[in-house]
């Protein structure tokens, strides 16, 4: 690859990182994984977190100071909403300060409404399987784009796909199939010390339950407010085995597929991507093991963004912002490496066509993975005892390939 391909991007691309609300508030205690974290075998508590609750402003500043320009950061329904129809002024007025913070600091905001946890009494309710799902996730929608004004970006939810394969565990869990909890990040049994990446395949029930909860609230976003409407999607990056292709078609439709289709009338397409996995003929090959597996077990393959962003482009033909793409690793050359590699294939993908508006690096900071402490993806490490926050050596390095707007990755290639 010539050391021009970086050209790819184009002006205003927006560099930056990602975070979820539950992983780094802290204390979330009217949500359903805070009532989960104490009844799943194997899950550690997420407690203070890192206490970003607080500290947001600190966060923000860690990007906005390297020379990011965009932050994505979900707001938390459980605290909005702590009871069916009980609204938190307080905590609407919360996270408009977050969004304004944002703005002063020059970070666009690309806002998630949904990442992974729901209020507890929802939970308790049915979930996302509920009768009443759709009409309360609509009704906290609407209630959450009354602090979006200067918002340009919303994801309704965060990886569907991942949530239809969490209520698929869940009921595993209850009926005793499964004996100790799976998060979506890491997951598996520990072997030497790692635990291997083999989730299950979401079943297409769910996933068409969770496009009719996208289509539900889609239009309420965009009849209220200016921002351009999407979703969020986890991309395998998958691929066949010799002669498996009709089994890779099967499987990537129940995987990704369906919700990709399930993007179109959107106004754009996250990429999530972090691996690549194979498919035989019965189906998900478990990553192997390997020396230079990630701390989730997951195959170290930066160009998996690069495959992600091609198919999703394929499938969808709509702007994509990858909104998730990193690397559990305490090799801090490690994260630079792998990420330096993503960036020649995101450029690659973007020079033979896909319209990409922007990289946002998961994770701006090391934070709770959904039940696990171990797996560190983030750009800064965060001390959980006085929450000292210490930027990491990739953190200045993605602030440079920002102000360069990628030169800094094609000189480091050359």
């Amino acid at each position: 690859m010539n050391e021009n391909t970086m050209s790819a991007f184009p002006a205003r691309f927006l560099w930056g990182a990602s975070t979820a609300p539950h992983q780094i508030e802290g204390n979330n205690i009217n949500s359903d994984w805070w009532a989960r974290e104490s009844l799943m075998p194997g899950m550690e508590p997420s407690g203070d977190a890192l206490d970003s609750y607080h500290r947001y402003r600190e966060d923000m500043e860690l990007l906005a100071d390297a020379g990011c320009t965009a932050y994505r950061f979900g707001i938390e329904w459980a605290r909005i909403e702590p009871r069916p129809g009980q609204i938190s002024r307080a905590e609407l007025a919360h996270y408009r300060r977050m969004i304004d913070t944002a703005l002063e600091l020059g970070l666009e905001p690309v806002i998630t409404l949904q990442h992974f946890t729901s209020p507890r009494w929802f939970a308790e309710e049915g979930g996302w399987l509920g009768e009443k799902a759709v009409a309360r996730f609509a009704s906290f929608v609407t209630t959450a784009t009354q602090i979006l004004d200067g918002v340009q970006w919303v994801a309704t939810m965060n990886e569907p796909n991942m949530q239809a394969m969490m209520v698929m565990l869940q009921e595993a869990m209850r009926s005793g199939q499964l004996a100790e909890w799976q998060s979506p990040t890491v997951d598996g049994e520990a072997q030497r010390e790692r635990i291997a990446a083999n989730l299950p395949v979401p079943e297409p029930r769910f996933g068409h339950r969770m496009v009719e909860l996208h289509h539900a609230v889609r239009d309420i976003v965009r009849e209220r407010t200016g921002a351009k409407v999407g979703w969020t999607i986890a991309n395998g990056a998958l691929t066949a085995t010799p002669g498996n292709e009709e089994k890779l078609a099967e499987v990537r439709y129940a995987y990704e597929d369906l919700y990709l289709e399930g993007s179109h009338g959107d106004d754009w397409i996250g990429v999530q991507s972090y691996s690549s996995q194979q498919v035989d003929a019965n189906g998900l090959v478990p990553h192997p093991e390997r020396p230079d597996n990630t701390q989730t077990g997951a195959a170290y393959r930066p160009d998996a963004l690069g495959m992600a962003v091609r198919h999703t482009w394929e499938v969808t033909g709509l702007p994509i912002l990858v909104t998730e793409n990193g690397i559990a690793t305490s090799d801090d050359d490690r994260r630079i490496a792998y990420t330096t590699d993503a960036l020649r294939g995101l450029s690659a993908a973007m020079a033979d066509g896909a319209d990409v508006r922007g990289y946002l690096h998961w994770s701006l900071l090391d934070n709770y993975e959904w039940g696990h402490w171990e797996p560190t993806f983030g750009l800064a490490a965060v001390n959980r005892e006085t929450f000292e926050r210490k930027a990491k050596p990739s953190l200045a390095w993605l602030g440079s390939v920002a102000r360069t707007n990628g030169a800094a990755v094609t000189e480091s290639l050359s």
